[in-house]
This record gives C-alpha cells, sequence and structure tokens, in this order.
C-alpha cells in the first residue's frame, strides 16, 4: 500500500511538474491526470472495502465487548451476594459461640451443684454409720462403681432415702439437665463446624469468581486496545488516498482553468465515486429448543442455553430471579434441570444423595446425579451425561460440561452414583 502511494505521489508530481513546465496547456495532460484520478479512485474503493469488513468485524468485536461487560456484572452482582451471605454466616458463628460459652458456664455451675451435693449426701453416710447405723454404708460408697451405682445402693436403705428424698430428687433433676445441656452443645458445636466448612468452601468460590472477574476484564482491555488501533489505522490509511485525489482535482482544476480550448476543456468534466454503505445486520439466533421427548434427553439438555452464559451464586437457582439471570449453585441447578422435566427433587448435596437409587460407577448412564468431594464430602454434584463427562454449576465458570474422567473432578469424584430416572 505504501509502495503504491509513492509511486502515485511520483507520478502526480512528474505531471504536474511537466504540465507547468510546458507552455500552455494540452488536453494531453488533462488526460492523463483524469487517469491518475481513476487510479486513486479505485485505490480508495479497496480502502472503503476495507473499511467496510473492519467495520464488520468490529460491530462484532463490540458485541463480543457488551456481552462480556454484562457477564462481570453478572459475576459482580454475585460476589457481592455471596459476602453478604459470608458476612451473614460469620455473625451466625459469633452468635452460636456466645451461647456455647453460655452453656459451658451453666453446665459449670450444674456439676458444681452436683459436688457440693455429693460430698453431702457421702458425709451424712459416714455420720450415719458412725452413730452405730446398721447398714455398712462406707461399703456402699467404696463398692459404688459409679454414682448411678451410688444412688442405687443408697436407694436401696430405706432410712436413708426418707431422710434425704428431697436432695436425691435435686440431685437427679441436675443429673438430668446436666445430660440435656451436654447434648445442646454437641449440636452446637456440630452446627458451627458444618458452617464452618460451608464458610471454607465459600471462600475458596470467591477467590475463584474473582480470578474470573479478572480475567474478563483484562479481555476487556486487550479488545478495546485492538479497536482503537485498527480504526487509527484504517483513518490514516483513508486520508493519505483522500489527499492525494484532491491534489489531483486541484491540478485538473488549474489546467482547465488556464486551457483557451473549448475541446481540451470538454474533457475536464469530472467523475464522481459512489461508495456502497456498507451496513451489518445481526439476526439473533432463534433459541435452543430442548428436543426430544424423553426426560433423560430433557435433563441432561436443559442447562445448554446457560453455557457461558451463567455464573455461579452459592444459594443460587431457587427463585424467579436467579433463574432468569443464570445464576445457580451445584445443587439448585440440578434440582431445576429435574424440574424441566416434570421430576421434582431436593435442592440440596444432601438430598440430592437420597433422591433415587445409588448405582455402580460401571452402570452410569447418562442422567444420573454425580458426588464429588470438594471442600466437603458430597460437596458438588453435577448430572452425568456419558463420555465422561458431567454438566453442572461449577464455581469458577458457572454452568459448563465438565471431563471427570481425568484431572481434578477424576480426582475429587467420590464414586457416588444416584439413579433418579429408571
Amino acid at each position: 500500500m505504501k509502495k503504491k502511494l509513492l509511486i502515485l505521489n511520483t507520478t502526480i508530481m512528474l505531471g504536474l511538474g511537466s504540465a507547468f513546465s510546458i507552455p500552455g496547456v494540452n488536453a494531453e495532460s488533462i488526460n492523463k491526470l483524469h487517469n491518475q484520478k481513476s487510479e486513486i479512485q479505485q485505490q480508495r474503493s479497496d480502502i472503503k472495502a476495507n473499511l467496510a469488513k473492519s467495520d464488520q468485524e468490529l460491530v462484532s468485536v463490540l458485541k463480543e465487548i457488551a456481552e462480556l461487560n454484562i457477564k462481570i456484572q453478572r459475576v459482580e452482582k454475585a460476589i457481592e451476594d455471596n459476602n453478604k451471605l459470608i458476612e451473614e454466616t460469620q455473625s451466625n458463628i459469633t452468635s452460636i459461640q456466645s451461647e456455647l460459652n453460655k452453656l459451658q458456664a451453666e453446665m459449670g455451675i450444674i456439676e458444681e451443684r452436683i459436688e457440693k451435693r455429693s460430698a453431702v449426701l457421702k458425709q451424712r453416710a459416714q455420720s450415719f454409720q458412725e452413730s452405730g447405723g446398721t447398714v455398712a454404708y462406707l461399703d456402699v460408697l467404696l463398692g459404688a462403681s459409679s454414682f448411678s451405682d451410688f444412688v442405687d445402693r443408697v436407694g436401696a436403705v430405706t432410712t436413708f432415702v426418707q431422710a434425704d428424698k428431697q436432695l436425691m430428687v435435686e440431685q437427679e433433676m441436675d443429673k438430668r439437665e446436666l445430660e440435656e445441656k451436654k447434648a445442646a452443645v454437641e449440636a452446637e458445636l456440630s452446627k458451627l463446624t458444618s458452617m464452618m466448612t460451608e464458610l471454607e468452601g465459600m471462600q475458596a468460590n470467591m477467590a475463584e469468581q474473582k480470578q474470573q472477574n479478572n480475567s474478563l476484564i483484562q479481555q476487556l482491555k486487550e479488545k478495546e486496545s485492538g479497536i482503537a488501533e485498527k480504526k487509527a489505522k484504517l483513518q490514516s490509511e483513508d486520508s493519505k488516498y483522500a489527499s492525494l485525489l484532491a491534489e489531483i482535482e486541484h491540478s485538473i482544476a488549474a489546467q482547465t482553468a488556464a486551457s483557451t480550448s473549448v475541446e481540451s476543456s470538454a474533457g475536464a468534466a469530472t467523475t464522481s465515486v459512489s461508495g456502497k454503505k456498507s451496513g451489518s445486520s445481526s439476526s439473533s439466533a432463534p433459541k435452543q429448543t430442548v428436543k426430544g421427548s424423553s426426560a433423560v434427553n430433557i435433563v441432561t439438555t436443559a442447562g445448554n442455553k446457560y453455557i457461558g452464559n451463567s455464573v455461579y451464586v452459592f444459594g443460587g437457582g431457587r427463585n424467579a430471579y436467579d433463574i432468569a439471570n443464570g445464576r445457580f449453585d451445584c445443587s439448585g441447578f440440578v434440582h431445576w434441570s429435574f424440574a424441566q422435566a416434570g421430576i421434582k427433587v431436593g435442592a440440596s448435596t444432601d438430598s440430592l444423595k437420597y433422591a433415587g437409587r445409588q448405582v455402580s460407577t460401571s452402570e452410569m448412564k447418562p442422567g444420573d446425579l454425580v458426588f464429588f468431594d470438594t471442600y466437603k464430602k458430597d460437596g458438588h454434584v453435577g448430572i452425568y451425561l456419558g463420555g465422561g463427562k458431567f454438566i453442572g454449576s461449577q464455581s469458577s465458570t458457572g454452568v459448563a460440561i465438565a471431563n471427570m474422567s481425568s484431572g481434578y473432578w477424576k480426582n475429587v469424584f467420590n464414586g457416588r452414583v444416584v439413579r433418579v430416572i429408571e
């Protein structure tokens, strides 16, 4: 292109130089300029065609950038929602820990009361024996294998029970209360441990989504830079051709004005170049419809429309807003996919484990549920597609098809396969 421009510039300058060096302008020099103009117009027409083609490419790139912006906004909203859930979980953990501290303090008080009451009972038994009682109370105390056994032995002595009946009743009530408190503490501790596991899993998902968000932003910047560079280059080339045409037209006008011959001026008619305006037409692809009537086909293909157009949100996929915006977690996606076939299953990994009957890995077929030990046992679930592939909502990609025959998913697949559709 630059070589052609150089040749044309040189030719124009030579032509102009010879035209003005010869006294009187002749038709030959004007015709020569017209020929040069035609050649320049053809070259510029090619540039315009390239510009139109580049515009179409730029429209496509800008469309992709717009889609990336939508994805970035979706991921950022998911991060915001997940962060709120993390804060809420942390608040619950703090509250539970405070309750545990209270329970432990109450347990200490109860244990202290029991110890004091036991000391009183032992002292009374010893005093009774020393005062001439007929029952060998020291044998009762020393022979008891446990406090319950001790109470049983003491209870066998009628006079002792009658004297301290209320004391014994209080002792038994405190023992039951202590057992209930301990059970409550153990339940709360179990709940706290589970919540901590969930929190760690969410934090890992956050890190993956942030990394994905940064990657999308980087892609956006690179595309914007490429667009600016391409447009500047094309505009520069078109400007050069426009300048050449202006020089030629100026020369033709000057020589025509200087000519005294009607015949020579007759050839000075200018030509016009009409460029085709290339417009880009966009047609939206028809919505993908699920084909086939079998439940397996519906379940395994329902989520295809969300591939590359969704985001992982902890607890997502359980309301209309999330479904419309492609916001799912793994179990929420499975629940939604089966609902498309009219099949009702749970919306948590724990409930999905019992949604059907377990089968061996050698019997796996499309539509079966497959489980993975990620941040906890059975922490992730997907729908088997066959050929070692499954579809699910992954924390780093949203809804996607993944390979469980190699790499990460092979390593965390725990062998649990549940068949819902027989």
